[in-house]
């Protein structure tokens, strides 16, 4: 009977593009399609750190800039030195929730974060990101909000690997500081106020 059994050989197989192993599983469709009501949810608290902000001063609360429909804020828990983020003033999740005065000036202020970025820190380069639900990654996924982090050549080292240590040579506050100062003197190249 082994002789009607056909074994192929995995060398004659085309390679794969890459390393990832994939376990196939269309009976999960149906928990990925099923209503957002009966997804299980963490519970978080009620208070946003992105409502909580603009009511404080702008030392107190981190707050690089303000404009009209959205607001630059100094990230609490810094992916690298120099993390800022571009939030509505609306609590909204999702960047499809926007209207266009928001949408534009959200992205609009995104490109001025990246100049004011580019005067006082001068990086190499920039991450620039949206997690959008919690499941994607959003540390606080009811309130949009986009990251932009700068990034030098070389800086990256062992610490946050070998100590799950960042290294920050300076203090949010003098960060805020020089950023607000750039955000002043730059908004109104980009056509957005000072709020």
């Amino acid at each position: 009977m082994m002789a009607d059994v056909r074994v192929d050989d995995p060398a004659d197989f085309p390679p794969q593009e890459d390393t990832v192993e994939r376990l196939w599983t269309p009976q999960r469709m149906t928990y990925v399609l099923r209503n957002s009501e009966d997804r299980p949810t963490k519970s978080k608290s009620k208070d946003c750190p992105f409502c909580d902000g603009p009511k404080k001063s702008d030392e107190d609360g981190l707050i690089a800039w303000r404009g009209t429909h959205v607001f630059a804020i100094m990230n609490l828990y810094p992916y690298n030195v120099g993390h800022l983020m571009i939030c509505p003033y609306r609590h909204v999740g999702f960047i499809t929730e926007l209207d266009d005065a928001e949408l534009f000036e959200f992205e609009k202020a995104t490109t001025l974060a990246m100049k004011v970025m580019e005067t006082v820190s001068h990086p190499d380069g920039y991450n620039i990101g949206i997690n959008q639900g919690e499941v994607a990654g959003a540390g606080v996924a009811a309130h949009l909000h986009q990251h932009v982090v700068p990034r030098w050549n070389g800086d990256a080292n062992f610490m946050p690997i070998v100590a799950q240590t960042r290294t920050m040579p300076i203090l949010l506050s003098d960060q805020r500081d020089a950023y607000a100062k750039a955000f002043a003197q730059l908004a109104s190249d980009y056509h957005l106020p000072l709020v």
